[in-house]
């Protein structure tokens, strides 16, 4: 009988992928192709939706190829996504009335402001799990409606759909409008106990509830692809950080991981029990495989790391490319005592300020481009301990090992400062692309192409680990200086700083 396989789809923020795995969970082929970003004002960051669905069309069909597979050797088909990105489009003609807000988006912080004036704006925490913030996809759905000409008026008609990556990319291969648990808990639109859409919040954020996709787990046959994907089910869809947990077997209480890539998302999972930060942390929802009860995870959401590596190498060029930064960083032995607080979109956990801006900090004549690189990467792991900090503190736990994955773990400088700054060990499995791997699993499970968590434990190996090597003293200082930086960028934005 001829082998068959299972294809993740990983639409992220700088381009998306398609993997094809085999049962072993090994990748068999990889297609890549980067999107536009459209940067329309300052703090503004859209894609095009139609850009997204000819690309992820695009990368399907040249894993396949690659692979020299047909689309009938496919058992299933999984996606994972950008999560609170948000798009609206016609429901009879499938055409977006607008590009789509990236989560990095940070123009609703006005509207913002208002609606934590509003009564019951107190409860989004107890009732979403998440804070009133610019990075959710529930506050950009409202900012549409309230500025393109006409669109409330459809949308209550019933004309229009919302939907993050997940769900156009459902609607596009199936013709349903859906959306998974994982992505629907970062609209700040679902309640987080009963995993549907909550009355209190819909009115708050003011959007009509005939645009909202029905919700179900992430691990079910959603339906058949059609087009070149015909008979396909596709059969899962989870946010890109709960598909990296799944991937990377995350699966009992404690178990940590942490994706670098264009941001960095440390998620811990606390299993039945959805714990309330009280030091900046989301709760969230881990992925659900059929009708089992749902499980939850603290997260840790930061939003400038890889894309701070692109920013140095497109805008300042001080690289040629992204694997250049550890070259230059080890130029010299440390920062010289330089500190980058990448603010561009505010600064998320543990501090949820929206009135953040990037700033440098400890220049003196002495620092060259090797230093500014050094504290580029040095940042990623500062922010990662702040991250730490707070879940230590929430759910009581003593981490002792971290699970990582995404493109920056290729940089072995950047993963020992991780170690040496966390004080716990770092470990990268043999697959790193397990975003991919997370949605390919989740698909895997719902068609029985595995039995059972206990085969994906069986397929996590690891290919790398990093071991604390650091003298606290020196730590503790470089943190102290870390978090005396911070205060510098919070509270930057004045209110006539805002643009029209």
């Amino acid at each position: 009988m001829r082998e068959r396989y299972i294809a993740g789809i990983d639409q992220g923020t700088a381009s998306s992928r398609c993997l094809v795995f085999d049962h072993s969970g090994r990748i068999v082929s990889i297609a890549q192709k980067e999107h536009r970003h459209i940067y329309p004002r300052p703090g503004w960051v859209e894609h095009d939706p139609e850009e997204i669905w000819a690309n992820v069309q695009q990368v399907i069909s040249q894993a396949l190829s690659d692979a020299g597979l047909e689309p009938s050797d496919l058992a299933a088909l999984g996606i994972a996504n950008q999560r609170e990105t948000t798009i609206v489009w016609e429901r009879e003609s499938g055409r977006p009335v607008h590009q789509a807000i990236n989560w990095q988006d940070t123009r609703t912080d006005a509207l913002l402001r208002q609606l934590a004036e509003m009564p019951g704006a107190e409860r989004t925490r107890e009732l979403a799990g998440l804070p009133l913030a610019s990075y959710f996809s529930g506050p950009k759905l409202r900012w549409l409606l309230d500025n393109v000409d006409g669109l409330r008026e459809r949308a209550e008609a019933g004309e229009l759909l919302f939907g993050t990556m997940d769900s156009w990319l459902i609607w596009r291969l199936t013709g349903r409008h859906l959306t998974d648990v994982t992505n629907a808990s970062r609209t700040l639109l679902m309640n987080l106990h009963t995993l549907a859409w909550d009355d209190q919040l819909i009115e708050l954020l003011g959007v009509p509830r005939v645009m909202l996709p029905e919700i179900r787990p992430s691990a079910e046959v959603y339906g058949e692809a059609r087009g070149e994907l015909a008979g396909v089910p596709v059969a899962a869809a989870l946010g890109d950080q709960q598909a990296a947990l799944f991937g990377q077997a995350c699966f009992e209480i404690g178990d940590a991981k942490c994706t670098y890539g264009t941001g960095s998302f440390m998620l811990l999972n606390t299993g039945l029990r959805p714990v309330q930060s009280q030091h900046g942390l989301l709760t969230t929802v881990c992925p659900q495989v059929g009708g089992e009860a749902p499980t939850y995870a603290l997260e840790g959401s930061i939003a400038v790391t890889g894309s701070l590596v692109q920013w140095l190498r497109d805008k300042l060029e001080l690289i040629g490319s992204a694997p250049e930064i550890e070259t230059l960083a080890r130029s010299v032995e440390d920062s010289g005592g330089c500190y980058f607080v990448p603010a561009f979109s505010g600064l998320y956990a543990p501090h949820w300020r929206n009135d953040a801006r990037g700033v440098i900090t400890g220049l003196t004549g002495y620092i060259t481009k090797g230093h500014l690189a050094r504290a580029v990467l040095e940042a990623t792991a500062w922010q990662s301990r702040e991250v730490l900090d707070a879940m230590i503190s929430d759910a009581g736990v003593e981490l002792k090992t971290l699970r990582v994955d995404g493109g920056m773990t290729a940089n072995n400088l950047l993963m020992q400062f991780l170690a040496d700054v966390l004080d716990v060990q770092v470990v990268r499995p043999i697959v790193a692309e397990n975003v991919s791997l997370g949605a390919a699993y989740a698909a895997g499970l719902a068609v029985g192409f595995w039995e059972n968590r206990d085969e994906l434990r069986s397929n996590w190996h690891i290919a790398a680990q990093w071991l604390p090597n650091m003298e606290q003293a020196h730590r503790e200082r470089g943190y102290r200086k870390w978090r005396k930086a911070v205060d510098r960028a919070i509270g930057w934005l004045d209110e006539d700083d805002e643009q029209d």
